[in-house]
Formats: C-alpha cells, sequence, structure tokens
C-alpha cells in the first residue's frame, strides 16, 4: 500500500500520461483485494499460480502502453520528484535504456542500487575485501553504470522489446541483471540517477523465506555468469565467492551484529548453487498445494451437488 500511495501522490504532478499496472502473484494475504478496494484507475492483473520474477517484469512490461516502464517492487516507496528525475534522465539521453534510483532504508541510510556486472573480476575484488568497489551506486550527479536494480527502475520500453525483455529463465535474482547486460550488448546503458530516491523496505529479506532467497541468489548468479562468461568462469566464481562469505563468517565470529551462519549459508550455496530448496521449489509446491485444494473442493462441490439431487427424486424413482 505504501507503493501505491507513493505513486498516487506522484502521478498528479507529472506532465505526461501514465497508467498504473498491479501484477498479484497468486498471493494468499488480502492484496489483491486490497488493490481493489483503493477504486483507482488500474489494472491489476491476478495470476492463478506464482511465477517468477523475470516472468513478471516482463509480463507487465509488453502489457504497458507507454513509452516507459517503471519497475517497482512490492516494497519500494518512491521519494518525491522521484518519477519525474528517472523520467528526465532518460529523455536526456536517448541510449540509455534504464535508469535507477538511489534506494534508502527506511531508517534513511544509503543502500547500493548499482553495480559492475558479476563475473570473475568483480568476484575476485569481493574475495580480497575490497567489494565496496563493485558497487556504483555514488556521486552526486547522473552516471553511467553497469546495472541497476530493478526494485525502483525505469526502462525505455523500445529496448526492453528490442532485446526480448527479461529471461524468464531467471526466477528471481540475476534476472535485471541479464537483462541489462544484453541491452548493453545491443548498444544501450544503464543510468544511476541520485536525485530520484526511494525507500525500500525489505520486509522479505528475513523470516522463512531468508534462506530459500539465499539459494536463489547463488543459482541466479551462477546462471548470468555461465550464460554471459561460460562454465570455467562459472566454476571461478562459485569458489571465489565462497571464499569471500567463508572470510566473513570467521569475522562474524569476532564482530557483533553479525550472523556467521547466514555467511555460511551464502558460502554453500555459492559453491553448490543446485543443491538445496530456492524459491522456485517453494513457488511450485505452493501452486501443487493450492491446484489440489482446489481440486478437493471442486469434488465436494459435485459430490454435495449429488446429494442434493438425490434427496429431491420423488418417492418411488428408480
Amino acid at each position: 500500500m505504501r507503493c501505491l500511495d507513493a505513486l498516487a501522490e506522484q502521478r498528479p504532478l507529472l506532465g505526461f500520461e501514465t497508467e498504473v499496472l498491479v501484477l498479484d502473484n497468486a498471493s494468499d494475504d488480502g492484496s489483491a483485494a486490497a488493490v481493489r478496494s483503493r477504486g483507482e484507475a488500474l489494472e491489476l492483473i491476478e495470476l492463478p499460480q506464482r511465477r517468477g520474477k523475470a516472468w513478471g517484469d516482463s509480463e507487465l512490461m509488453e502489457r504497458a502502453t507507454g513509452r516507459f516502464c517503471l519497475l517497482l517492487n512490492e516494497d519500494s516507496q518512491l521519494l518525491d520528484g522521484a518519477t519525474a528525475a528517472l523520467h528526465g534522465a532518460l529523455l536526456e539521453d536517448p541510449r540509455a535504456a534504464c535508469a535507477v534510483a538511489a534506494l534508502r532504508r527506511p531508517d534513511g541510510t544509503p543502500q547500493a542500487s548499482a553495480w559492475r556486472f558479476p563475473g570473475v573480476g568483480a568476484a575476485l575484488i569481493g574475495a580480497l575485501g575490497l567489494a565496496r568497489l563493485n558497487v556504483q551506486s555514488r556521486g552526486a550527479g547522473v552516471r553511467r553504470v553497469d546495472w541497476g536494480q530493478s526494485a525502483a527502475l525505469l526502462v525505455r520500453r523500445e529496448a526492453a522489446a528490442a532485446v526480448g525483455f527479461m529471461d524468464p529463465g531467471f526466477f528471481v535474482y540475476g534476472d535485471e541483471v541479464d537483462f541489462q547486460r544484453r541491452l548493453v550488448q545491443a548498444g544501450w546503458h544503464t543510468l544511476y540517477v541520485p536525485e530520484a530516491a526511494a525507500i525500500h523496505h525489505e520486509q522479505l529479506s528475513t523470516g522463512p523465506a531468508a534462506a530459500r532467497r539465499i539459494v536463489e541468489n547463488a543459482r541466479g548468479r551462477d546462471l548470468y555468469v555461465s550464460k554471459h562468461h561460460g562454465r570455467l568462469a562459472a566454476v571461478t566464481v562459485r569458489l571465489l565467492t565462497a571464499w569471500t562469505y567463508t572470510a566473513r563468517a570467521a569475522a562474524a565470529l569476532l564482530l557483533p551484529g553479525h550472523d556467521a551462519r547466514r555467511y555460511l549459508a551464502h558460502a554453500r550455496a555459492a559453491l553448490w548453487p543446485s543443491r538445496g530448496e530456492g524459491l522456485r521449489e517453494a513457488a511450485a509446491a505452493y501452486n501443487s498445494a493450492r491446484a489440489a485444494a482446489r481440486a478437493h473442493d471442486a469434488e465436494e462441490e459435485r459430490a454435495d451437488a449429488g446429494e442434493l439431487g438425490a434427496r429431491e427424486e420423488p418417492d418411488g424413482a428408480q
């Protein structure tokens, strides 16, 4: 609701026509009903089963009718002027396919939103304890970056369509990285726009889904590196990334406020990305359970209808 509230506040202040599309990924927490209850002019897409984020973002961009598509996570809250700043940046640079906002945590502290593309070089920088050098979302002016996080990312629809939108082979994580890599290969680039700011609440970064997200994140990174750099590079990145997280786990034993077990979980997932349960498996299990529940309800309805019909038969009926 905070995401939609922020959009509702900014839309009347923009000097161009806008539309809002909301994709509900087969939620069961009343989200779709809450969106409908707002009574706003928007398009609500309710999926019958859960799909991956790459598929969902592509679906939204393909349905959109405007020149630009502002992708937002449900936990992203645009601050005043963010939409206009992103839009202005793409208008000024005709070869910019994407513009990423500066993300902030709920307490106002900065959160990285743009990085170097993953690869052996970036992994080696991380293994040397210099991971901050891979972060590109810094500075007070608009600058070119390798890729920006899709939590708040404005995309030029023409460019997205030219490269075939996002690759649904990425369930979640790595999808926007691969997307922007393919855009670069096609002659486009991404901009970091610090004047555009958004609060990223990250309500799903902890809790029961955290372990599955660690697995899925490792899979996305491995798929990206394999796709763009080959299997040898992917294995090298696995080893370097596992080393980085193992070193962090060791340091966490001495530093307060750090969870060594979480770092070790990242290290294991980096080494063996195909092991464990990720978000893809969780979605498949949810879809199966939901389908089974619907089948059971339908069977009960047929049984109840048959019993009612038998009770209404006249005496002596065969």
